[in-house]
């Protein structure tokens, strides 16, 4: 294994949570904890990014957003990584291909909050990511009607576990997703930037 790679055996059951975590916060653990254990998961790993594609203004420097990440989140089942800055790699299916190629034999779930599925079909070769692993979807306030009328959802439809299946989702040959509903959090990283909460150092 590559140094500074996070550690995985053949056949875990791993869920990847991408983003800027432009700061952390409870709702990216409150996602984590109800992924965990909803679908099964061995581990989840905190891809904190070097940049979101989709955002004109970049982030706090990567070394504060991790530190930051691993003093919310404290759970041994939890790794905070740079592996996307590490790699090179810009968008998410870039980072997918490379994990599976390093990590053979390791399940990896895809997860996102039903306000990213809502924009997903804008996400570079999304086809791409569904079609390598399979995606875990957790409600997220004011987006769970929206994100199960998205074209994404839609075009996607038939490839859609209920509720009731989402721990055989890790075990599902892509394309595979599953919308889950749990308790939810409405706390948002730009909230907290919003509020002077986060003071970014450059």
């Amino acid at each position: 294994m590559k140094q500074g790679f996070p550690i995985a055996r053949k056949g875990m059951s791993i869920g990847l949570l991408g983003g800027s975590f432009d700061p952390a916060h409870e709702g990216h653990v409150h996602i984590t904890r109800t992924a965990l254990r909803r679908f099964g998961l061995d581990r989840v790993w905190w891809l904190v990014s070097p940049g979101n594609p989709l955002k004109p203004e970049g982030p706090a420097p990567i070394a504060e957003r991790l530190a930051r990440a691993r003093a919310v989140m404290r759970d041994p089942r939890v790794t905070i990584t740079d592996v996307e800055a590490r790699l090179g790699t810009r968008y998410t299916a870039e980072t997918l291909a490379r994990l599976r190629a390093i990590y053979p034999g390791v399940r990896f779930v895809w997860l996102m909050g039903s306000d990213n599925l809502v924009q997903f079909d804008r996400w570079d070769n999304w086809q791409g990511i569904l079609g390598m692993v399979p995606v875990g979807v957790i409600a997220r306030p004011g987006t769970r009607l929206r994100a199960r009328l998205a074209r994404a959802a839609r075009i996607y439809e038939p490839a859609r576990l209920s509720e009731a299946e989402a721990r055989r989702l890790p075990h599902c040959a892509p394309p595979a997703w599953c919308l889950i509903n749990a308790p939810m959090n409405d706390m948002s990283s730009s909230r907290i930037r919003a509020s002077g909460q986060w003071r970014r150092s450059s």
